[in-house]
């Protein structure tokens, strides 16, 4: 395993222009966010965690700055975790396991780093002088409340942090865990922006099965946008990914953007399958084993790379914000939900007068 390219000083695999590296340099300029030697390896012999293997580390920076190239709507991140046992075939974090000589595919599902010490980190660079208060998202690489979040409770501390500090900051998960911080949240609310989106990409339970086996069901997540909507926090949905040929049907997306409307969303925001390197290999062998007679459509889908073509994008964007005007969900910034971050597989944005935007 390969821990030293995360100095500051040695090169690491290349960004491209619109994508973060969710463990850059954060603002106190540490020279590397952790060595071999803070490396503690733990295995748990309970159901929820067979099969996973943790990587315990203590981080020298938390706060994570987007290239200033990137595409992103914030400037700075925080990720406690990397690796996600939610296990989704498609996620674009895949690339990010190879970084530390790690397997994207079934090692990014079970080999898991934790940054134990991400709470107090955070609190201590929040203090610096040199920290301007800037926007801080969280679950844009991967899920801070995946599984393993409810052994090592790292969210409450860095919310905490973030509350005593009036920080602005926004999560956007697919797990349920997070109403277990509902109180903090509530509180950090009163002080500062908080935004927080739930991702539902499909209602279609077969397919959430097969793509998305580590993760709480639709209607859970569903019924997280009720419980922050019925307590005060508005609470956006972004719709990712629409998946071509297995989840874009119109019966599909009416059905997905009318449960979205039914649990109170302030906002639903679209998002095609994005398949980067890493992710796209994984995803393909997964077609090829699943829908074999997908794989050549998938192939000339994208033909031209990550992206899907855009007539499709704008396509899916425009049948997803008609629905979403007849359902009555209307344009994010009406509710309390004012600034929720977009995972760094966004597309290219679509025209103003057809867009609905999380932010």
């Amino acid at each position: 395993m390969r821990w030293d390219n995360l100095a500051e000083n040695t090169p690491t695999a290349p960004n491209t222009p619109d994508t973060p590296d969710p463990d850059s340099t954060g603002a106190t300029g540490d020279v590397a966010l952790f060595g071999t030697d803070a490396v503690t390896t733990r295995t748990f012999d309970t159901p929820e965690f067979r099969g996973i293997t943790f990587h315990e580390v203590r981080a020298r920076s938390i706060l994570n700055q987007v290239p200033g190239a990137s595409r992103m709507p914030f400037e700075w991140t925080v990720n406690p975790y990397r690796g996600c046992s939610h296990a989704c075939v498609y996620c674009f974090a895949r690339k990010t396991h190879s970084y530390l000589d790690l397997d994207t595919g079934l090692g990014f599902d079970t080999q898991i780093v934790v940054k134990i010490n991400a709470p107090e980190l955070l609190r201590r660079q929040l203090a610096s002088r040199r920290w301007q208060g800037a926007h801080i998202a969280m679950g844009t690489n991967v899920d801070c409340y995946q599984r393993a979040e409810g052994r090592y409770r790292l969210m409450p501390g860095i919310i905490g942090a973030l509350r005593d500090y009036a920080n602005p900051f926004s999560i956007l998960t697919k797990g349920t865990l997070i109403l277990r911080d509902l109180e903090l949240l509530k509180q950090a609310a009163t002080v500062t922006e908080v935004g927080i989106s739930v991702s539902v990409g499909f209602t279609d339970r077969e397919l959430w099965r097969t793509v998305e086996p580590g993760t709480p069901s639709p209607e859970r997540r569903l019924d997280v946008v009720r419980t922050l909507t019925d307590h005060g926090i508005g609470c956006g949905v972004l719709m990712a990914p629409v998946i071509p040929f297995l989840g874009d049907h119109p019966d599909q997306l009416r059905a997905t953007v009318r449960a979205i409307a039914a649990a109170g969303a302030t906002s639903v925001t679209p998002l095609v399958l994005h398949l980067r390197p890493g992710a796209r290999e994984w995803f393909m062998a997964w077609l090829g084993r699943e829908h074999p007679h997908l794989v050549r459509r998938y192939e000339r889908l994208y033909a031209e790379g990550a992206y899907a073509p855009k007539w499709y994008q704008r396509r899916i964007t425009r049948h997803v914000h008609e629905l979403a005007r007849e359902f009555g969900i209307g344009p994010a910034g009406r509710g309390t939900s004012r600034r929720t971050p977009v995972p760094d597989e966004r597309p290219p944005a679509e025209p103003a007068a057809t867009q609905l935007t999380l932010l």
